[in-house]
């Protein structure tokens, strides 16, 4: 399979997003959710981007935001792409020509399959666990019920740490993996170990053989 890509979420110090990128990250997110205990402001958002080496994407995370506050992370921080994690419609994430991904908070009455054509613009759809609040619950949700005929570039996220993520890879076989409680010291603060032992779990599932 292809080698699956690595997204650590949560990032709200200069330091973490740099660990991140030197033990193997392939992307940062930055939560723009001011609920969320890892939210960052511009200020953070833009030293955390400077200290970053070249070729590691920035994903900006939102919730049923303002379009005024997206654009006002757009014209401040370098972001390589965008997501949206609450209840957005299609129309409201395109409106920024900028890519995206979208978000779906899986639970039984869900039908998958048609959230993701009605984001059809999306350039992956992300699958979190159902749980109060947006993401970084720490939460893993039932894969069965991702369906066999869910055809769109998915990434997977819910309670992932090392210690499960290589399962997770062989059973739903996703594009891409989004950690963030599960390679934390304290909620927005990232372990190094954690982050090193993730990163190793997940390429190591890429050289496993495909069933």
């Amino acid at each position: 399979m292809s080698a699956v890509r690595i997204k650590v979420c949560g990032i709200t110090r200069p330091e973490d997003g740099q660990l991140a990128a030197a033990l193997g990250a392939d992307a940062i997110g930055l939560v723009f959710y001011p609920k969320s205990p890892r939210h960052v402001s511009l200020a953070q958002a833009r030293a955390i981007v400077a200290a970053l080496p070249p070729f590691v994407s920035v994903v900006a995370l939102f919730v049923d935001p303002e379009p005024d506050a997206v654009h006002a992370v757009l014209n401040a921080v370098p972001i390589d792409l965008l997501q949206f994690h609450g209840d957005e419609d299609e129309g409201f994430c395109r409106q920024f020509d900028r890519p995206y991904i979208k978000a779906a908070r899986v639970r039984p009455d869900v039908d998958l399959v048609q959230y993701a054509r009605s984001f059809s613009s999306a350039q992956a759809i992300l699958l979190d666990a159902f749980v109060e609040g947006y993401g970084g619950g720490g939460k893993v949700f039932d894969w069965t019920l991702i369906p066999p005929d869910f055809a769109r570039p998915l990434i997977l996220s819910g309670g992932l740490d090392a210690g499960n993520v290589v399962d997770a890879i062989a059973r739903v076989r996703p594009a891409a993996i989004d950690v963030s409680s599960g390679v934390e010291a304290a909620r927005g603060i990232k372990d190094a170990e954690k982050i090193r032992e993730f990163v190793a779990a997940v390429r190591s599932a890429g050289l496993m053989p495909v069933d």
